[in-house]
C-alpha cells in the first residue's frame, strides 16, 4: 500500500479524511510534526515586522516531502494589510451599522483580497469587550455587548471562510494594551462565563478555523498556556476541533506549558517551541499525544480549506477595486451616529447655506485608525473636507481653516451660515502601543485632548449652526461642549471612504442609521477602574450598559444610540408564548413605521430581563436585534427569535448554565435605556 500523503486527505472527506490524517501523523518525523506547530519566520523576518507589519504573509509548516502546504497569515481588523487593500471603517464602526449581512459581506470581500495577494489565514476577527472603552484597540472590536459582538464575529468568520481560513482573537479578557504582556486579569467563573467568552463561542459554532490566544494572564496563568481556557472550555467543552495559535513573539512564555494547555501552533517564529522542545517530547514532558492532537488539529483546518473559494476571483482587479471601495463606502453610510441634532441643524440644504466653514486640521488628514497590526495601506483616502468640497460643488463656498488660531477660527465661523468642525483622535492617542515612537496606548481620560475643546467652545460661540464631527475607535466625552453644539455625528475611524459618507450625511443624501456599540459615559468616573500600567486588574461582572442600568447612571449617550432625520413609531408587541419550557424558542414581533417624510433605516433592539433571579443579574440584556429600511409611511413586522437556554445564568457550584423557572420581561425599542423602550411584555419559563 502507498505511503498516505497530503494531497490524499484533501481528496477524502469525514471520517476517511480524519483517518487518513492520522495515518499522515504517524508517518511523520517528530521534527516535521513540530514545524507544523511553529511560524517560519527567521531574526531577518521578525527584525523586518517591526518595520513593516504585515507586509507580507506570515508562514508556518510547510512540508515539501508529504505535500503539506504552509499557513500563509494575513492581518488586518479593517481590511487587508498586504498591498493596497480596501480600507473599511474600523470594526467599532461597523459594529454601529448593526448589520449582520453587511459584516458578512466584508468578510468576504476581505477574503478575496487576502486570497489575491497570497494569504490563506485571516487573523482580523477581534472579538474582545472593551470592559473600559479607553483601551487602546477597542477600534478593532464591534462593541461592548456579547451578544452583539457574537453576532458581528460570527458573520466575519462566515464570510472571510469562504475563501480562507479565518481566526478570532484573542482568547481572553485581552483589554487592557499598555498592560498587555504582563497583567494577570482576575475574574470569576460566572463572569468569565456569561461576560467575555460567548462570543467566541459563537464564532466557534460558526465553523471558525482558529482561536488566538491572548498575552495576558487570566487568573494566574498566561493564555497561551492556561490549560482552562483551552482546554476545559474551548476544546473539551464546546468541541472546538480547529487550531489554536499564538499571539505574535510573547503569546508563549513556555513551551512546555503552551504544548500541554493546548496550544497548536507558535507565531510567527520556533521560540519556545524551538531549542530543546524536541529533548522534553522525548523526555516525556510533553505528551506525545499532545504533540500529535496539535498536528491533527492543523492539518484538519488545511485540507479543510485547501478547496474552497471561488476560482478566478482571486486577482490582483479584486484588490481594492469598485466593487469593494463602494462596499467600503456603504459601510461608512450606515456606521457614522447622529448623537445630537438640536433645531434639526442637519441636513444642510445647498439652497439656504451660500457660505460653509470647515474648521479642524482633521478635516483634511486621511484619518484611518491605528497603524499597529491594523494598519492598512489603501490606494487612497477621501477627506471630510475633499468630500463637503465635491458634494457643495458650485452652489456653496467653503472656507477651511486648521483651527490653530482660535481667533482667526471664530473669524471663518461668524462669516459662514453653518460651520461643520472635525475634531477627534489619531494613532498617536489610541491604539496599539508603540513605545519607542510614542503612539498608541489605552485612554484613561476620555476627553479630547484640551486644545479640540477650546476650538469646539470657540466657534461654537461665534455660531448658531454648529456641527461637531468626531473621529475616534471608541467613547468620547462630549460633556463639556455638547451643549454648546447643535449637532454631533460620531464619524469613527470611516475608512477610505469616509470623507465621502460624512459630506453625504451632512447634506442630507444619506438618512443617518449608526447606533452606539458602546457606551459614551457623561464623566470618566462612570466607568470600571482602569489603571493602563497594572500588574493585576480585577473584572467584575458590570460593565457598559448593564453597569449604567444597575448603578443608576445616566450617561451622555446610551449603548444603542442614534438619530435620524426621520422618525420612528414602534407598536404591537406580540411573543409566540407567554409559558415556555428551557428548550423552547421564543418569537419575539412587533411593527415598526416610518412616521416621517424621509427614508431611514431603525435597529430594533430587544432586550430580555429576568425578574425574582436567585442570583445577582443585569437589569436587561440584548438577546437580539434587526436593522430595517422603511420608505416614509412604511410599517414593517420584525420578527426575531430568541433561545430559552440564552437567557441561562452560570451557576458556579454546580459549574453549569441554569435557567431560571421564574418571569422575564422582554423589551423593545431604539437603544438600551428604558425610556427609549416602549414595547414590553413578559412570559414565564417553566419547568422540564
Amino acid at each position: 500500500m502507498a505511503e498516505v500523503s497530503f494531497h490524499d486527505v484533501i481528496a477524502s472527506a469525514g471520517p476517511e479524511r480524519e483517518r487518513l490524517i492520522g495515518e499522515l501523523v504517524r508517518r511523520m518525523t517528530l521534527r516535521e510534526k513540530i514545524k507544523q506547530m511553529s511560524g517560519s519566520a527567521g531574526l531577518l523576518g521578525l527584525g523586518w515586522m517591526l518595520v513593516a507589519y504585515g507586509s507580507t504573509t506570515y508562514d508556518s509548516g510547510r512540508n515539501k516531502l508529504l505535500g503539506i502546504p504552509a499557513i500563509k497569515f494575513t492581518d488586518g481588523p479593517r481590511g487587508v494589510c498586504l498591498g493596497r487593500s480596501t480600507c473599511f471603517p474600523v470594526p467599532m464602526a461597523r459594529g454601529a451599522t448593526w448589520d449582520v449581512d453587511l459584516q458578512r459581506r466584508i468578510g468576504s470581500c476581505v477574503g478575496i483580497e487576502a486570497r489575491a495577494q497570497g494569504a490563506n489565514f485571516y487573523g482580523g476577527v477581534c472579538i474582545n469587550v472593551p470592559r473600559h472603552p479607553g483601551w487602546g484597540r477597542s477600534q478593532e472590536t464591534f462593541g461592548e455587548d456579547t451578544f452583539h459582538l457574537g453576532e458581528m464575529g460570527a458573520a466575519t468568520v462566515e464570510g472571510a471562510q469562504e475563501h480562507l481560513m479565518a481566526c478570532a482573537k484573542h482568547l481572553a479578557c485581552n483589554s487592557m494594551e499598555e498592560a498587555r504582556f504582563f497583567v494577570d486579569v482576575r475574574i470569576g467563573e460566572r463572569t468569565l462565563r456569561e461576560i467575555y467568552l460567548p462570543h467566541f463561542e459563537k464564532c466557534v459554532r460558526a465553523g471558525v478555523a482558529s482561536i488566538m490566544s491572548a498575552y495576558n494572564m487570566v487568573n494566574g496563568d498566561f493564555c497561551g498556556h492556561n490549560p482552562h481556557l483551552l482546554r476545559d472550555i474551548l476544546k473539551d467543552e464546546w468541541g472546538f476541533d480547529g487550531l489554536v495559535m499564538s499571539d505574535f513573539v510573547f503569546g508563549v512564555r513556555d513551551g512546555k506549558k503552551g504544548a500541554n494547555a493546548g496550544l497548536d501552533v507558535e507565531m510567527p517564529a520556533r521560540w519556545r517551541y524551538g531549542l530543546g522542545f524536541k529533548g522534553k517530547v522525548r523526555r516525556g514532558k510533553v505528551p506525545a499525544s499532545a504533540i500529535d492532537d496539535a498536528v491533527t488539529r492543523v492539518l484538519r483546518q488545511k485540507a479543510r480549506f485547501a478547496q474552497v473559494g471561488a476560482p478566478g476571483s482571486y486577482t490582483l482587479d479584486a484588490v481594492a477595486g469598485p466593487e469593494h471601495t463602494q462596499l467600503a463606502l456603504e459601510t461608512a453610510r450606515k456606521s457614522i451616529v447622529l448623537l445630537k441634532n438640536a433645531g434639526k441643524a442637519l441636513p444642510l440644504d445647498t439652497g439656504a447655506v451660500g457660505r460653509l466653514a470647515v474648521i479642524g486640521k482633521l478635516a483634511r488628514r486621511a484619518n484611518i485608525g491605528d497603524m499597529g497590526s491594523s494598519r492598512v495601506n489603501p490606494p487612497y483616502v477621501v477627506t471630510p473636507l475633499e468630500g463637503i468640497e465635491k458634494i457643495a460643488g458650485g452652489s456653496v463656498e467653503v472656507a477651511y481653516d486648521n483651527g490653530r488660531d482660535l481667533d482667526r477660527a471664530k473669524r471663518v465661523a461668524a462669516a459662514a451660515d453653518a460651520v461643520v468642525v472635525v475634531v477627534g483622535l489619531t494613532r498617536k492617542d489610541e491604539g496599539e502601543f508603540m513605545p519607542v515612537v510614542h503612539t498608541g496606548g489605552d485612554r484613561e481620560d476620555l476627553g479630547l485632548p484640551r486644545r479640540q475643546e477650546d476650538l469646539i467652545r470657540a466657534v461654537a460661540g461665534a455660531s448658531d449652526r454648529c456641527i461637531v464631527i468626531l473621529e475616534g475607535g471608541s467613547a468620547i466625552l462630549t460633556t463639556l461642549w455638547q451643549d454648546e453644539v447643535e449637532a454631533i455625528l460620531m464619524a469613527w475611524y470611516p475608512g477610505m471612504e469616509g470623507g465621502s459618507a460624512i459630506a453625504e450625511i451632512l447634506f442630507g443624501q444619506v438618512n443617518p442609521s449608526g447606533k452606539l456599540p458602546v457606551t459614551f459615559p457623561a464623566a470618566n468616573d462612570q466607568n470600571p477602574p482602569f489603571d493602563k500600567k497594572a500588574k493585576s486588574a480585577e473584572y467584575g461582572y458590570y460593565h457598559g450598559y448593564r453597569l449604567f442600568d444597575k448603578e443608576k447612571m445616566e450617561p451622555a449617550f446610551p449603548f444603542g444610540h442614534g438619530l435620524s432625520y426621520t422618525r420612528f413609531e414602534f407598536k404591537n408587541l406580540s411573543l409566540s408564548s407567554s409559558e415556555l419550557r428551557k428548550k423552547d424558542t421564543l418569537t419575539v414581533s412587533c411593527e415598526v413605521t416610518n412616521a416621517g417624510n424621509v427614508q431611514g433605516a431603525e435597529v430594533v433592539q430587544v432586550y430580555v430581563g429576568c425578574k425574582g433571579s436567585r442570583v445577582d443579574r443585569a437589569i436587561r440584556e440584548l438577546k437580539g436585534f434587526s436593522r430595517i429600511e422603511l420608505e416614509p409611511g412604511e410599517t414593517k413586522t420584525v420578527t426575531i427569535e430568541l433561545e430559552v437556554s440564552d437567557l441561562a445564568y452560570y451557576d458556579e457550584s454546580a459549574a453549569r448554565w441554569m435557567v431560571e423557572e421564574t418571569d422575564y420581561t422582554v423589551y423593545a425599542g431604539s437603544s438600551s435605556r428604558e425610556a427609549d423602550l416602549p414595547l414590553r411584555a413578559t412570559f414565564t419559563v417553566l419547568g422540564d
